[in-house]
């Protein structure tokens, strides 16, 4: 089924703004050569202060998601590439690494607005909502791969701050395009619902709303979201040395023209590649299967693929590719699951503050694997972190089948509708 003209702007509108934030996150990294030889600084401070830009882009989600249900979601998704695009102009001119710092902590509190607010727009305002989702992560994993592609092409011509003020170029035209977009943001609400509420700045307003989600069956998605991040940030972050390190990698070379990239960088660019299909797939398949059984059997999914990483790597390059093709495919297919299953198990007018807890699961709780996985791969061997990475997956399904057979949702609308407000 075709999308409604409503549906088609949002989707637009989302796929744009969720491109731009992860244009300049996977952009950022690239720039790190450049920073160390032009500030003569240490990497580990260079890596300090990119940190610092990075920990607001999770840790701001639950304010922003208060933000958004007070303003509405356009005018936050507005904020953010306005934001982002000054960020990268400020960089521009940053003449010390201390001005860098301050330019990257700017960007980082511009892009938490971004998933709160844009989730809570298609929750709201779009009816094919499992579409627009899954077109919605497929612009993101065009960012993903296109912002890092971009920099580095751009670096090999030009000074660094002159890469930076490009860079921020698309994220002006895209605010500047979004200022004329037009839809109907509660579309998919009904037509009384406030999302707009003056209520959610307020300490009272904010506690209100927090202790409805989180004694709701909301709380089980919360922790099935964190533990999703958990698996995620895991792949994505000690995948690239794991490849590097596998015997199937050894002997194979690249021509002189590639000097200083990886056989097995080529790999993973190949899986986010990949995991723009699985967002496509996920999305249309929410509008086919409920989510809590789509959320319960790609966990599953998820959890063998680690189990069988070590022993599949044994059998050669080409057992390696297909394997890395497929994990790619599931960890990203099952991510339009679980931003639907936020807008079934919460209220319109909290939707904002909803995925605000949603992206604190999933970026903050979930930078903790970043930690777990490097004391495992320390001290452990290589199949004790890919255990470790299938025991979240298990979890996961686990919590996914409480949803299924608790009946969740329906307790959760009938508290909602029949509890007075505070």
């Amino acid at each position: 089924m075709a999308l409604n003209p409503n549906d088609r702007a949002i989707a637009r509108f989302t796929m744009l703004g969720h491109g731009l934030v992860h244009w300049f996150e996977l952009s950022i990294p690239i720039f790190l050569v450049t920073w160390h030889s032009s500030f003569d600084v240490s990497l580990a401070t260079l890596g300090f202060i990119i940190s610092l830009g990075y920990a607001p882009f999770g840790i701001g989600a639950l304010p922003a998601g208060v933000l958004a249900d007070r303003f509405g979601p356009k005018r936050l998704v507005l904020a953010c590439l306005a934001g982002m695009s000054l960020s990268f102009m400020a960089l521009a001119v940053a003449n010390s690494v201390y001005l860098v710092g301050a330019a990257l902590i700017g960007w980082g509190i511009a892009a938490s607005v971004y998933h709160p607010a844009g989730m809570a727009l298609i929750s709201t305002g779009a009816s094919q909502q499992g579409t627009v989702f899954a077109y919605h992560g497929m612009a993101g994993n065009a960012g993903i791969a296109l912002g890092p592609f971009a920099a580095a092409t751009l670096l090999y011509f030009l000074d660094w701050p002159l890469v930076a003020a490009l860079l921020a170029l698309p994220a002006v035209v895209g605010f500047l395009y979004g200022l004329r977009a037009e839809f109907d943001t509660t579309a998919a609400v009904d037509s009384d619902v406030d999302t707009e509420d003056e209520e959610a700045l307020t300490l009272s307003g904010f506690l209100s709303n927090s202790r409805r989600l989180l004694a709701s069956a909301f709380l089980v998605v919360f922790v099935l979201v964190a533990f999703e991040g958990l698996f995620y940030r895991g792949v994505l972050t000690f995948l690239p040395e794991i490849l590097q390190g596998l015997p199937a990698m050894e002997g194979i070379e690249l021509t002189a023209g590639l000097t200083g990239i990886e056989p097995g960088d080529y790999i993973y660019v190949g899986l986010l590649v990949v995991g723009i299909a699985g967002q496509y797939a996920g999305g249309k398949l929410t509008d086919r299967l409920p989510v809590e059984r789509g959320l319960a059997g790609i966990f599953v999914v998820l959890a063998v693929l680690a189990l069988a990483f070590v022993p599949v790597s044994n059998l050669g390059i080409a057992a390696v590719v297909v394997l890395c093709g497929v994990l790619g495919f599931f960890l990203f297919v099952i991510q339009p699951f679980y931003q639907v299953a936020v807008a079934q198990y919460t209220p319109p007018d909290s939707r904002g503050l909803s995925y605000g807890y949603t992206y604190l699961a999933e970026f903050g709780f979930g930078a903790a694997s970043i930690a777990v996985g490097g004391f495992v791969l320390d001290q452990f061997v290589l199949g004790a972190f890919f255990a470790v990475l299938a025991s979240f997956a298990l979890v996961g399904s686990g919590l996914a089948v409480v949803l299924l057979v608790g009946e969740g949702r329906i307790d959760f609308i009938q508290r909602y509708e029949t509890e007075p407000a505070d």
